[in-house]
């Protein structure tokens, strides 16, 4: 773990495996402020949701929403894996107010052009920070590099892409071509992940409102997965992956890959095309592919982290 906590924009659609992101990236970096975009629910309710968990997390930074659809593509949910709310399976409080503004992409090129040096960790649809890159290109050289949580070798939307780049692969397409260190968790590392139920015992083991509520929202996020599965014993809890492979590389077996985005396909727009040919030919590296993880130990990070703030 690095000495200073590491200064992160999360930029998120909560969802079940976002809210688990909040709490690492709250005990574990310097979290300057959370953007929200439309993903797994429509952008109010993921909004809520993330002021939810700040508040239940006793954390300062501030709540921006963003980009309520994609880039050119009409707005694509998850209620059959998240709810209606987005985070089904919890009683949850009410959030504390309105986010700090509706301008998610502004915030982000203000803030990082003010303080370089900041991780971009996207968990949801890569649209604000497209939309950013694209109306900032200098944020390139200014930011750390971007972390993010999509892509893989298969998909779970289409048999080909992943939800959060099937969402809008356009927006996936600027993100992955914009030059910088690119850090990718895709389903074949987040699947290696899984909420299984001792893993929630532990989370529902520890005193106090969060872990209550973490232990009943993983009891759903699980069983959607159980439901949809042939053989799954839990949910995959994809979105701190991209949180620890900063936090806790050393948890993490990673490759350095060209990987492109398929925007054009009529099956396979959102793909994460990985180059893995063995040719002088192949391009640059220009993404840090992760391919494994040690889920025990991360699983002890998730754990230590809700207890961190549980009282």
């Amino acid at each position: 773990m690095p000495d200073q906590p590491l200064p992160i924009i999360l930029d998120c659609d909560p969802g079940h495996d976002d809210a688990i992101a909040i709490v690492v990236a709250a005990r574990h970096t310097d979290v300057v402020g959370i953007t929200t975009v439309a993903g797994n629910a429509p952008l109010s309710a993921t909004t809520r949701n993330a002021i939810i968990m700040r508040d239940l997390l006793g954390m300062s930074a501030p709540v921006h929403s963003g980009a309520d659809r994609p880039f050119i593509r009409p707005p694509r949910h998850a209620e059959y894996v998240h709810g209606k709310s987005g985070m089904d399976g919890a009683d949850l409080p009410e959030p504390s107010g309105p986010p700090a503004s509706t301008d998610a992409v502004g915030y982000i090129i203000e803030t990082c052009r003010a303080q370089e040096g900041i991780w971009l960790v996207p968990t949801g649809p890569l649209t604000n920070i497209a939309l950013a890159l694209r109306a900032a290109p200098d944020l390139a050289d200014r930011i750390a590099g971007i972390s993010l949580m999509g892509g893989g070798t298969f998909g779970n939307t289409t048999a080909a892409a992943e939800f959060n780049l099937w969402c809008d692969p356009e927006a996936a397409d600027v993100v992955f071509s914009y030059g910088g260190p690119l850090i990718m968790a895709g389903l074949d590392l987040t699947h290696q992940f899984q909420a299984l139920p001792p893993r929630i015992e532990m989370i529902r083991s520890l005193p106090g409102r969060l872990a209550d509520v973490l232990a009943g929202l993983l009891d759903f996020f699980s069983g959607t997965y159980r439901s949809r599965h042939h053989g799954i014993g839990g949910a995959a809890v994809h979105d701190p992956c991209a949180v620890m492979a900063l936090t806790h590389p050393d948890l993490f077996s990673r490759r350095p890959a060209h990987v492109e985005i398929e925007t054009q396909g009529h099956r396979t727009a959102g793909m994460t095309v990985i180059d893995q040919r063995d040719l002088k030919e192949v391009p640059e590296a220009n993404c840090d592919w992760l391919t494994h993880i040690q889920a025990d130990a991360a699983w002890d990070v998730v754990v230590e982290s809700v207890q961190h703030f549980s009282h």
